[in-house]
């Protein structure tokens, strides 16, 4: 729906179904009722997850037109879509595979392309569109500094064809849209600060000449097609894993001339661990009982020194729990974000509202979408039937903005 700062939706990777069927089910089954209680007199746009498998069936005429005529009788349009789970994100063990394929292959390249083509054909007239992804790989499948040069040099290449489809669509006729790379914990683009970098010191280089030669235009137009075209997802969740600090982060995007074509409001898990060994066992405990096989849980650490340690999922953050030169940890969960407080641990929606408050006074963004998906963690008394949980997240969000 529309608000004072752009576009609020959540992510429809919260549903099951990894075909287009299964999907569009989910959503027919459960966007009425969200809509009602969030927006019931005004259009509500979408945040869609197509998986490789549903992209390739909505991509077709009939399939297309079926989804769109739906949109229309619900008052409802898709402006943002997650490139990010190419295969089954539900029911199995994702884990590092989330990243797979990864932006080193002919097969992300071509799903994110097609995923650009189909978003082409739903935006309202107008409006611009975007679509999350990969930030290139997972960083330890390239385990020397050699192999993690060539994916990057690789994923960037590719990342950068896309940027060619996209300047290509806009040129004759089409809408404006953006790819938006996400970092996150073990991406080999994980922080602000790797995303700026890569930003200024790969992609600007690999691309300009490659951009310039394409379009028949300078090095400055190319730069300023690029930074039109590849843009930052900045999911809140993953930069508090890091104790990333927002404003500055934004401000030095700004300052490069970097857009942000996405927020992704989510939350992680956070826990000041205690230095006596009883109340610490207890937040230790805790966080066991989140240890779930389906995706990372990456916990970044602070120490008592400021400095911070890296644990490529929850299981080897627990094996290290009881070191006393640590102070607080912060795990890879998206939790709902209405609330702050999950028994003995918290969340980051401190986060969330520091940075929506940003977006207040220097709009970097249009595009606002819920992301969560871990709704177990609530306890019994907090949960509610799927669609009304997704509208409290929303008006929280609303009345934030």
């Amino acid at each position: 729906m529309q608000t004072p700062q752009g576009h609020l939706t959540y992510c429809t990777n919260i549903h099951p179904g990894e075909n287009w069927e299964g999907h569009f089910a989910a959503l027919q089954r459960n966007f009425p009722s969200i809509k009602a209680q969030v927006c019931p007199d005004v259009p509500m746009g979408l945040g869609l997850r197509l998986s490789h498998e549903a992209s390739l069936a909505l991509q077709h005429t009939e399939q297309l037109n079926e989804f769109k005529q739906w949109l229309k009788d619900n008052d409802a349009y898709v402006f943002t879509m997650n490139g990010f789970p190419y295969g089954e994100f539900h029911n199995v063990e994702v884990k590092d595979q989330v990243h797979a394929p990864d932006w080193t292959t002919h097969e992300r390249l071509d799903y994110t392309v097609r995923m650009f083509r189909i978003l082409a054909q739903l935006l309202p007239e107008g409006m611009e569109g975007g679509i999350s992804t990969s930030p290139i790989s997972y960083r330890y499948w390239h385990n020397t500094p050699p192999l993690l040069a060539d994916a990057t040099k690789t994923g960037t290449a590719n990342i950068l064809k896309v940027a060619r489809e996209l300047i290509s669509i806009e040129h004759h006729g089409g809408p404006y849209m953006h790819l938006d790379i996400e970092p996150e914990p073990d991406g080999i683009l994980e922080s602000g600060p790797e995303y700026i970098e890569w930003y200024t010191n790969v992609l600007l280089p690999q691309g300009k000449p490659f951009i310039a030669e394409t379009f028949g235009v300078n090095t400055e137009e190319a730069e300023r097609l690029i930074k039109r075209h590849i843009c930052l997802c900045y999911d809140v969740c993953h930069f508090a894993i890091g104790f990333e600090p927002h404003q500055q982060i934004i401000e030095e995007l700004e300052h490069k001339g970097l857009k942000v074509g996405k927020i992704q409001i989510s939350a992680a898990l956070k826990a000041a661990l205690p230095q006596q060994p009883k109340e610490r066992r207890a937040i230790l405990d805790t966080f066991e009982k989140f240890n779930e096989p389906t995706y990372l849980h990456q916990v970044i650490a602070k120490t008592n020194k400021g400095e911070l340690l890296r644990y490529r999922d929850l299981p080897s953050a627990l094996n290290d729990g009881l070191n006393a030169d640590v102070t607080e940890w912060r795990a890879h969960f998206h939790v709902p974000i209405f609330t702050d407080e999950l028994g003995l641990l918290q969340s980051t929606q401190s986060d969330i509202a520091e940075v929506l408050n940003i977006n207040k006074t220097q709009q970097f963004s249009t595009h606002l979408e819920v992301e969560t998906y871990t709704w177990g963690v609530l306890p019994d008394e907090k949960k509610l039937p799927m669609d009304d949980s997704i509208a409290r997240e929303l008006n929280w969000v609303a009345n934030i903005l």
